[in-house]
């Protein structure tokens, strides 16, 4: 069992920038992946990032890509995402989420099944 508690959302103006982290109980936080969904106002949940067991691999959405890095820190159970040049468009609630993934090959989990715990969310608003 994990438990994930998102923070660091908030109001920013376009242009600028916001760090969200997410905290994760249990002491088994290395073996899980790591991902970031966004769910914006009458709109489905998507993919926003993912980062692998180490931090070694992450993948992003083409909508933040060269904007937002996720990152990870095991010794802190922690994982970040930091973003950048953010846009009105990105005006959403940020969810992180742990994927079991057997050790082995790993090309990122993009789709929200395939997660097994999400944090409870984080708002964030970009005003124009």
């Amino acid at each position: 069992q994990v438990q994930l508690v998102e923070s660091g959302g908030g109001l920013v103006q376009a242009g600028g920038s916001l760090r969200l982290s997410c905290a994760a109980s249990g002491r088994t936080f290395s073996s899980y992946t790591m991902g970031w969904f966004r769910r914006a106002p009458g709109k489905e949940r998507e993919f926003v990032a993912a980062i692998s067991w180490s931090g070694g691999s992450t993948y992003y959405a083409d909508s933040v890509k060269g904007r937002f890095t996720i990152s990870r820190d095991n010794a802190k159970n922690t994982v970040y995402l930091q973003m950048n040049s953010l846009k009105p468009e990105d005006t959403a609630v940020y969810y992180c989420a742990a994927d079991a993934v057997p050790p082995g090959n790993y090309s990122g989990s993009y789709y929200p099944y395939e997660y097994d715990y999400w944090g409870q969310g984080t708002q964030v608003t970009v005003s124009s």
